[in-house]
């Protein structure tokens, strides 16, 4: 975050915590994490599928993860003039950096459950 200076507030010197911050808003919201590694390990998901696989999320706060997701640029929505009308997610380049990213902190996750933790 910015300081009165207008330089940003580091954990190291060379490392600015300010766009960390804002990537950190939208990934603590609950789900938003698994909704990505669903979209990611699927490559493209409708909607009835994410709720499905999503076991216990409601329909409206899948729909606003959805939408914030999007807003932030990790997912794309493409929806097609078809009959009934059909939406599917997938990830943006900048969700699939995020994947890749979040593979090493899942990895180290399932490794504390197998562990008992």
């Amino acid at each position: 975050m910015p300081t009165r200076s207008g330089k940003c507030r580091t954990a190291e010197e060379d490392v600015c915590l300010c766009s960390l911050e804002g990537v950190m808003g939208v990934l603590s919201r609950k789900w938003a994490l698994l909704i990505i590694s669903a979209i990611a390990n699927s490559k493209r998901l409708r909607y009835n599928e994410l709720e499905e696989r999503l076991d216990g999320i409601s329909p409206s706060t899948l729909s606003e993860r959805l939408k914030e997701l999007e807003k932030a640029g990790l997912i794309a929505r493409e929806a097609f003039s078809e009959i009934p009308p059909r939406v599917e997610y997938s990830l943006t380049a900048a969700g699939s950096e995020l994947k890749d990213a979040i593979v090493p902190l899942m990895s180290w996750a399932s490794s504390r459950d197998a562990r008992g933790h």
